[in-house]
């Protein structure tokens, strides 16, 4: 089983593709703003690959530039994603995960947790979705 071909935005923003094994990637540009309106972009072509079910998704945010105000709260909606493994590379990608949409007020909508390690991220999103 192969993978579903990735979409790309025209400006290579970020791509999207399914795994063969059920994991949506969102994977950012390297040095991009991640703005509001790129991530309402990314979750609108997310959820037109998940169609009505939901599935985990993994965000590769290694080498992006930190998300905007804005996009940090857009963060906080909800989209077809079950649960959400933010993957990074360095203690930097670490606290930028670790700013939770919305503020104090706000939050992640599902399950999510950042991973410095991809087989330990598929793992988890790959897991039941109760658990821990």
């Amino acid at each position: 089983m192969v993978a579903m071909a990735a979409e790309a935005t025209p400006d290579q923003t970020f791509r999207v593709s399914v795994t063969p094994y059920g994991v949506v990637r969102l994977r950012w540009t390297p040095g991009l703003v991640i703005t509001a309106a790129l991530v309402g972009e990314a979750m609108a072509a997310i959820d037109a690959l998940n169609g009505v079910r939901e599935r985990p998704l993994l965000v590769e945010m290694a080498g992006a530039d930190s998300p905007t105000i804005e996009a940090r709260e857009y963060f906080g909606r909800r989209c077809t994603a079950s649960r959400i493994a933010l993957l990074g590379a360095s203690p930097v990608d670490r606290v930028r995960a670790s700013f939770a949409p919305g503020g104090r007020t706000g939050g992640f909508p599902v399950p999510t947790r950042f991973f410095t390690s991809e087989p330990a991220a598929l793992a988890w999103l790959l897991d039941e979705p109760n658990a821990s």
